[in-house]
């Protein structure tokens, strides 16, 4: 079985992030979205409403398995007997950091693969930090993250600034 694993924050989910999983599934018999629970960044969204944000746009869908994790991305892939790391660039900014990952991923794990994938060119701009800045302020997210989990992504940020009763995923 060829396995995949496209790992990330996903803090939240954007459009951009779906452009890459729904490519990169077609590469792969089974494609692993795996959550990074990462001790170094402060996250808006918990581990498990990322979780449940991932599983909520991509319910109905065999061939993607969602799962969080701590620690390095090669011992996830080991585990998951996966070869391929799948990596998004919005820009080529975005390059040098996910170059120098790839680099010591294949020193750490010489069997695994990492591919860079391109977002499509609608969503270059887009990032969760940007739809974190917009959501804080009120701004329009539409179009930019899936319309099934808009509502939670709002939701949240309304009770970050006080404004409800701060139960995300009971809507």
């Amino acid at each position: 079985m060829n396995i995949f694993v496209y790992p990330g924050s996903f803090d939240p989910v954007t459009n951009g992030h779906l452009d890459i999983i729904n490519r990169a599934v077609k590469m792969c018999d089974k494609l692993i979205v795996a959550v990074l629970i990462n001790t170094n960044k402060k996250p808006t969204f918990t581990i498990e409403e990322r979780v449940d944000l991932l599983k909520t746009v991509l319910a109905g869908r065999p061939d993607i398995e969602i799962v969080s994790f701590s620690g390095l991305t090669v011992d996830l892939l080991k585990k998951c007997n996966a070869r391929v790391i799948v990596r998004g660039l919005r820009a080529i900014s975005d390059f040098e950091n996910e170059f120098q990952m790839a680099l010591i991923n294949k020193e750490l794990a010489p069997d695994i693969e990492t591919i860079f994938m391109m977002t499509s060119i609608n969503y270059t701009y887009l990032s969760s930090s940007a739809i974190k800045e917009l959501a804080i302020n009120n701004g329009v997210i539409d179009g930019m993250v899936p319309d099934c989990i808009k509502g939670k992504i709002l939701e949240k940020f309304r009770y970050k600034q006080g404004e409800s009763n701060g139960n995300l995923f009971n809507t």
